[in-house]
């Protein structure tokens, strides 16, 4: 099974997808790259030149986003090649070469393919199921500013990502029909946008998302960093971005000295799995850390692809080894189209129990639900109040009671 616990790869070089080289470019060979054939063996995959496979934007030209091209890399089932053709006009589905490159080709419980690769379970009808479960539209302020909490907000700045995740929060967002959280297109001017957050001096931390914000070029994600920089309340700048696991040759040293010259700014990335951390990922990695920029990290729990404890024991320790902090453990939302990647409450407290005190303290992350009224820690208590005061509860399941003489509880009881 590929969702081996601690698997680790160094990235092959895949088959370049069919259609006319890049302009200035060497052709890539046709042999081999015919597509995936229907004797269960794996598509042949051709080298691709470094100057290529490094280029973030030939990634991003290359992208797979049909059934052919599709082939040149897996072997499909017939349940994918359905829902690709069914998804086709509902929900957009891109994936870069280089996170093909991690998927196994014959193997559709895959945790990369699960990720990326559309499933018949998106478009079946789950019970709860929202487009908005967390109430990003009804706390939007402007075309682009949703005000949820009273010091940061998120600017939602386009709907574009290099990999569309088949588990996204806001998959309604980058739909194919009507799914925007935009009152405007996205092109429209940022200024109705940074006035709103000049207007109230209590925004101190602002969160660039999406989409995936560093879809754009430098350029253009630099005017927006400088235009948030020049307002005097705004202290800190967070850029959520998968691209260090989807295309980590996006974070360039060129990106990286821009963004270094408006800090403080953050990144939060997402990582599933650990198979995704890659020598390519550590080096984007360690690439922001060298220009200042921490990076932290977002798991979503994901039924079949990481909801299991080895699993995510080795994704925590292995973030902490390419010096990533664990931030939050997602709860699945239920999202419609994403539903069937939920778990139970009950599995994440079993998977939070399997990571307190097995791994150092920095790489556990907390474990939230996330609403309409915020993010709701889920974390199972490890004290109960008692008549003789506290029962603690270690991560073996060892107890003991302390005595509130020793540790009051109340404040009445300091007095």
């Amino acid at each position: 099974m590929s969702r081996t616990a601690g698997e680790t790869r160094t990235t092959a070089r895949p088959p370049e997808p069919p259609g006319p080289p890049d302009e200035g470019a060497a052709s890539t060979p046709d042999e081999g790259a015919a597509s995936a054939r229907g004797d269960g063996a794996a598509p042949a995959r051709p080298d691709i030149p470094d100057a290529q496979w490094n280029d973030w934007r030939w990634h991003m030209r290359k992208r797979i986003t049909n059934v052919e091209k599709a082939r040149d890399w897996l072997t499909l089932t017939p349940g994918e090649e359905k829902a690709i053709a069914e998804s086709a006009g509902k929900y957009r589905w891109s994936v870069t070469p280089y996170y093909a490159s991690l998927m196994d080709p014959l193997d559709p419980a895959c945790p990369i393919r699960q990720q990326g690769v559309p499933a018949l379970g998106e478009l079946a009808e789950y019970s709860g199921a929202e487009v908005d479960p967390v109430g990003d539209m009804f706390y939007r302020k402007t075309n682009r500013v949703v005000h949820k909490y009273p010091d940061r907000v998120i600017m939602l700045i386009t709907e574009s990502c290099p990999v569309y995740c088949r588990h996204c929060t806001r998959k309604f967002h980058t739909t194919d029909v009507s799914g925007t959280y935009f009152r405007d297109n996205e092109g429209e001017s940022y200024e109705e946008d940074l006035r709103y957050i000049a207007d109230h001096p209590e925004i101190r931390d602002v969160l660039l998302t999406g989409g995936d914000p560093l879809s754009y070029q430098d350029g253009k994600l630099e005017q927006i960093v400088s235009g948030l920089r020049a307002i005097p309340s705004v202290e800190i700048i967070r850029i959520g971005s998968r691209f260090p696991v989807l295309l980590p040759q996006r974070i360039t040293d060129g990106l990286c000295e821009m963004l270094a010259q408006y800090h403080p700014v953050w990144l939060n990335t997402h990582f599933n799995h650990p198979k995704e951390i890659t020598p390519e990922a550590a080096a984007a990695v360690d690439r922001l850390l060298r220009h200042g920029i921490p990076v932290g990290n977002q798991t979503v729990l994901l039924r079949g692809v990481n909801d299991d404890v080895p699993t995510m024991r080795t994704l925590m320790t292995e973030l902490l080894r390419i010096r990533v902090r664990p931030y939050y453990l997602y709860h699945c939302d239920n999202v419609t189209g994403v539903s069937h990647f939920m778990t139970s409450i009950e599995k994440g407290w079993e998977i939070m129990e399997g990571l307190q005190g097995h791994i150092t303290g920095f790489g556990v992350p907390q474990y939230v639900l996330t609403t309409k009224i915020g993010k709701i820690p889920l974390a199972q208590p490890y004290f109960t109040p008692t008549e003789g005061g506290l029962r603690l509860r270690n991560y073996r399941g060892q107890e003991m009671v302390v005595d509130a003489s020793v540790h009051p509880i109340t404040e009445a009881e300091l007095r």
